[in-house]
């Protein structure tokens, strides 16, 4: 008898044959770790949704964190006294390469 197999990352209910979440896409073999799967993750810019450049989006899918808290993060760094936050983003946008 077969056990039913779960995805450790979202819980959904899997083949016992699949190799990758059908939801999140995490890897369900014990040879796959998140160490391997952040080496081969890179950060860029991304077309799809951007709004400006595309950096905000590319972060948040790097760190893995809404695109919204990305903005707001990127807001906050903007009104900070030395707009340290603008110099960044344009660096971002010029360095970063694109999708």
């Amino acid at each position: 008898m077969q056990t039913a197999m779960y995805c450790t990352r979202c819980g959904t209910k899997l083949d016992n044959s699949a190799r990758f979440c059908t939801s999140c896409g995490a890897p369900t073999t014990p040879g796959h770790t998140g160490a391997q799967a952040a080496a081969t993750r890179r950060l860029r810019k991304v077309r799809a949704g951007k709004k400006i450049a595309g950096v905000c989006l590319g972060f948040a899918e790097y760190f893995e964190v809404d695109v919204t808290l990305m903005r707001i993060i990127w807001v906050a760094l903007l009104l900070m006294p030395p707009h340290i936050g603008l110099l960044a983003y344009i660096i971002c946008m010029i360095v970063l390469p694109r999708e």
